[in-house]
């Protein structure tokens, strides 16, 4: 898998998605949505720049390619159910979705500390 770009795509879809929000959703959803919503776009960004930085260790020999695959993949998985879940919540109302955006912290978080772990023991 190719995690630069992937991040790239990612960063690229956070600008959009928060353009859009600012755009096309100012004045159709309440303030606690846009709330939601902006949370969500800010989560997406940093993580996806995260995932870019992630990516290019390797390079550097700060991390194998496979260790990089899988904190990337964390990351990943943390934005589609973190910031996704988020963003059909802010958009549609259905409170329920809030169920999912736990697990999309818990794979940030277990990125970040993978990421240390395997520094540490460099």
């Amino acid at each position: 898998m190719n995690w630069t770009a992937t991040a790239a795509i990612l960063l690229a879809l956070a600008v959009m998605i928060g353009a859009f929000g600012a755009h096309g959703l100012r004045g159709r959803i309440d303030d606690y949505s846009m709330t939601v919503y902006e949370r969500a776009v800010f989560y997406h960004f940093v993580h996806a720049l995260g995932m870019l930085i992630v990516s290019l260790m390797p390079r550097v020999g700060a991390l194998t390619e496979s260790r990089a695959g899988w904190i990337s993949g964390l990351l990943c998985a943390g934005i589609v159910l973190f910031s996704g879940s988020l963003y059909v919540l802010a958009i549609s109302g259905v409170r329920t979705l809030g169920a999912v955006t736990p697990f999309g912290g818990l794979a940030f978080i277990a990125a970040w500390l993978l990421l240390a772990y395997w520094l540490i023991r460099r």
